[in-house]
């Protein structure tokens, strides 16, 4: 059976040069998005059998981004093209140092409510893990769906690997934010943070020590990414992995990329600690050539 990743896909449009504003932007290329959409992609890339639960507008853009996961294997099943919605589109542009800004056009989440309104948990009876993240969690209704697929996960021994993916801007209020991705750490068996993350969830401005608080939170295993300077692994197994070197275009879907590996290896070692431990240095290289290239995934 699949992991399945509940989320969404969304079409990135990206101005594939760097700019000191967005209004400097001036031609713009497509390219697959959406944060559950990359990590489904980046894992079934590396080979993992992965579900994406989910959904995009029934239009060309759409159909566009199917067509990509198809291509990679992505599980489908629960994936649908909702007719009258329109594909979510986000502008992207990155500064000189690859940082990104984005404008974000259309509902990403509705198609992913009306795709599994009644559904999302027999997506998770169908499958060996769930992975989710807080993009699913900012309104009611599709904190509804996420909640429930959280819930029968527990219920029937599933993994659950959760990456908040926070996006402050998209909350009433930042603390609302780290509050609603701080309660569902416990059972987690993997939880994938930033620095940043890691801190407004815990409060701790070192990262061992939130990657600790974070375990003691009843994560199995915590991995906190530093951006160039690697990722640390707390909990259940260790490890302090250094950066990669890379010539960064852009660090839009770098946390994506690694965690799509991440999530492969562990699937394929039936979610065994040693095996995201083994893997968090390929994860980190995988992260430092994601930068290198303009879209999430390749």
């Amino acid at each position: 059976m699949p992991t399945v990743c509940l989320g969404e896909a969304i079409l990135d449009l990206v101005c594939e040069r760097p700019v000191a504003d967005p209004a400097e932007a001036d031609t713009f290329r497509p390219h697959f998005g959406g944060a559950a959409g990359n990590v489904a992609y980046a894992a079934a890339a590396h080979g993992a059998d992965v579900a994406l639960a989910g959904g995009a507008g029934d239009d060309p853009w759409g159909r566009w981004l199917r067509a990509r996961l198809e291509r990679v294997g992505v599980d489908l099943r629960w994936f649908a093209l909702i007719e009258g919605l329109a594909t979510p589109i986000a502008l992207v542009t990155t500064d000189a140092d690859g940082e990104p800004s984005f404008s974000i056009y259309g509902d990403g989440i509705a198609a992913t409510i009306e795709a599994l309104s009644g559904r999302v948990e027999q997506a998770v009876e169908a499958s060996d893990a769930l992975f989710f993240g807080t993009n699913t969690m900012v309104g009611s209704a599709e904190r509804g769906l996420t909640l429930a697929a959280r819930r029968r996960a527990i219920e029937l021994g599933r993994p659950i690997v959760f990456d908040p993916n926070l996006r402050p801007a998209r909350w009433p209020a930042p603390a609302e934010a780290a509050a609603a991705a701080t309660a569902v750490v416990p059972g987690a068996f993997l939880v994938r943070t930033n620095h940043a993350e890691a801190e407004a969830m815990t409060g701790e401005a070192d990262p061992g020590r939130a990657a600790e608080a974070l375990a003691a939170r009843g994560a199995r295993l915590v991995v906190v990414t530093l951006g160039a300077d690697g990722a640390i692994l707390r909990g259940e197994a260790e490890a302090d992995v250094p950066g990669v070197a890379a010539q960064v275009r852009s660090t839009v879907g770098a946390g994506d990329a690694l965690m799509g590996l991440l999530l492969a290896r562990a699937a394929a070692a039936g979610y065994s600690p040693g095996a995201v431990r083994d893997a968090l240095p390929d994860a980190v290289a995988e992260a430092a050539r994601a930068t290198e290239r303009w879209g999430a995934v390749a």
